[in-house]
Formats: C-alpha cells, sequence, structure tokens
C-alpha cells in the first residue's frame, strides 16, 4: 500500500494482541479507529490517539462506522477464541466469528476497503498434523468449531478477493503470548503460570506436561502484521495468500514451567492431573513463507517469558 496517511480500524483493539496491533498502526502515522465489545478486551489497553467504538463486529453501527470512515485496511482481532466454549456452544461460536466477520466483510465490500488483515489460527485450522513444523499448504482439519469458523473465514475471504476484488492476507498464528495477555486461549498458560507462580502457588499441568505448543511473542506478531499490511500479495488459493506466524520450535508445557519457575526464582511444586479431553498433542509451524518476506523473530522464549512475567507483576503492584 502506499505512503499516504492510511484510515486503518482494528476490531479487538482493547484486547491482548489487537491492542498492540493497534499501537504500531499508530507509531507508524496512521489514524487508527478501534472496535471492540469489552467482552474480553479492556478499556486501559485502548490506545491513547485511537477513535474507539464500543459495539459487537456484527452489529449495525460497526457497518455505518465502516460506511463513514471507509477505511483502507481493516485489521479483524476481534473473536470468540476459547476452544473449550466453542465446543460447549458453536452458535455462539459462529454468530461472532462468522457472522461478525461477514458484517465487517460485506462492509469492506461497500466501502472500497483495499485490504482485509484476517487473524487465522495456525495452532487449530491443520488439527494433529503430520508435518511439524508445519507449512500453509498442509492438510486442513479442524478439530474444534473454533477451528471450523477461523478456516471458513479464510474461504468466504477468497471469495469477496475472486468476485470483488478485495485484497487479503490470513495470518495464522501459533501460540502467541506477551504483556496485557489474559489467561484464555492456548497461550493463556504463560499467564496463568506467572499468576501462581507470583502468588507462590503450585502449577497445575493437565496430561504429562509433555504435550508441545510453538510459543510466539506478541511484538514478533505486530511485526508480521506490519509486514502484511504492506506486502506485495502474489498468491492465489487459499494459502497463497495465508502466512504462518510462529517459531518453528515446539515446547513443551513442562519446559515452559522450568523456564517461567527460573524466572520467578522459585519452584512451589507441580500438580499433575489428567489430560483434557480433546486437547491436541502437539503444534508447531513453519513459517519459512512470511520469513522470505523479510519477517523473523526478535524476541527469545526466555525473553519474552521475562517481559511478560515482569509485566504481569506491576500490573498486580497497580492494581492493589
Amino acid at each position: 500500500m502506499s505512503e499516504e496517511t492510511r484510515r486503518v480500524l482494528v476490531t479487538g483493539g482493547a484486547g491482548f494482541i489487537g491492542s498492540h496491533v493497534a499501537d504500531a498502526y499508530l507509531n507508524r502515522g496512521d489514524e487508527v479507529w478501534v472496535v471492540d465489545d469489552l467482552s474480553s478486551g479492556r478499556r486501559e489497553n485502548l490506545p491513547a490517539g485511537a477513535t474507539f467504538l464500543e459495539a459487537d463486529v456484527g452489529s449495525p453501527e460497526v457497518r455505518e462506522l465502516i460506511r463513514d470512515v471507509r477505511p483502507h485496511l481493516i485489521n479483524h482481532h476481534a473473536a470468540q477464541i476459547d476452544v473449550r466454549v466453542s465446543v460447549e456452544d458453536p452458535r455462539h461460536d459462529a454468530r461472532i466469528n462468522i457472522l461478525g466477520f461477514l458484517n465487517l466483510a460485506e462492509g469492506a465490500r461497500e466501502s472500497g476497503t483495499r485490504r482485509f488483515i484476517y487473524v487465522s489460527s495456525g495452532g487449530v485450522v491443520y488439527g494433529e498434523p503430520d508435518q511439524r513444523p508445519t507449512p500453509e499448504t498442509a492438510p486442513k482439519q479442524p478439530h474444534s468449531p473454533y477451528g471450523v469458523t477461523k478456516l471458513s473465514g479464510e474461504y468466504y475471504l477468497n471469495y469477496y478477493r475472486v468476485v470483488h476484488g478485495l485484497e487479503y492476507a490470513a495470518l495464522r498464528y501459533s501460540n502467541v503470548y506477551g504483556p496485557r495477555q489474559d489467561p484464555h486461549g492456548e497461550a493463556g498458560v504463560v499467564a496463568i503460570f506467572s499468576n501462581l507462580l507470583q502468588a507462590g502457588a503450585g502449577l497445575t499441568i493437565f496430561g504429562d506436561g509433555e504435550q508441545t505448543r510453538d510459543y510466539v511473542f506478541v511484538k514478533d506478531v505486530v511485526a508480521a502484521n506490519l509486514l502484511a499490511s504492506d506486502l506485495h500479495l502474489d498468491g492465489t488459493g487459499l494459502d497463497g495468500v495465508a502466512f504462518n506466524v510462529g517459531t518453528g520450535v515446539e515446547t513443551s508445557v513442562n519446559r515452559l514451567a522450568d523456564i517461567l519457575e527460573g524466572v520467578a526464582g522459585c519452584r512451589p511444586g507441580r500438580d499433575y492431573r489428567s489430560a483434557r479431553p480433546g486437547e491436541l498433542r502437539h503444534s508447531c509451524l513453519d513459517a519459512g513463507k512470511l520469513q522470505s518476506r523479510g519477517w523473523s523473530t526478535q524476541w527469545t522464549l526466555e525473553e519474552g517469558l521475562r517481559e511478560t512475567y515482569e509485566h504481569i507483576a506491576e500490573q498486580k503492584k497497580v492494581h492493589t
């Protein structure tokens, strides 16, 4: 996209990742609007300088905002992200992740939005893949309604690109962690463990702790969003404009606990419980495609966990 001042709409911009992304657009000199219903986002996360609308992404108010603002770019982070919630209530999951998304996509089509950045999930759309690290071209076999809705969004956007000319990039995140994180979602274990350690409490681990995830620091994820916002998109098909965002490194829950205990300087013990049914055993993404376009991780897991742990500790002081 050109270097003119862009009008950017960030949905979920009061949430964990979305607020960091909105900050980054503002720092680049873009004009930013944030939409968030504050169901999981926090008002204190809202970036100074952004125009805020408290609303559900599926609401008429959001559609009206898109018509009025005519954003050059929509960055869509708002979502129902809890796999267990999606299993318990698939219709609730679909209302937000499909119908809410379509409200935005239709608004983008009507207003002539140039590009749509869509947050997908490499942690769920591939299911339990045979190949790890997993490339974008791997079979899509989600094992949860959440994974189905995320993949559906990519199919819808492919339709909008082919039929209506809407440019889009799908970012398939691995397990994102960092400051402002809450305990929900796959990477929520970082916040959960940090809170327990700061209270001097033992860590609860489901299963044997050898299940692995690909943990990527939120600041590296922000860099991926900025790159995708300006990237020349020349791919075709669903995977042609999809980019994995991860480290390519598998980290077990036990290893994660080891590092955080080291950061905390205490080891209060661990309570191993039965594995949770339906949980993926392993997940790790091959981000070579995005790396070939100039992206790379800048933070080690140890560095990112320390910054996250210290941020959570500082927030506790502020609120006590």
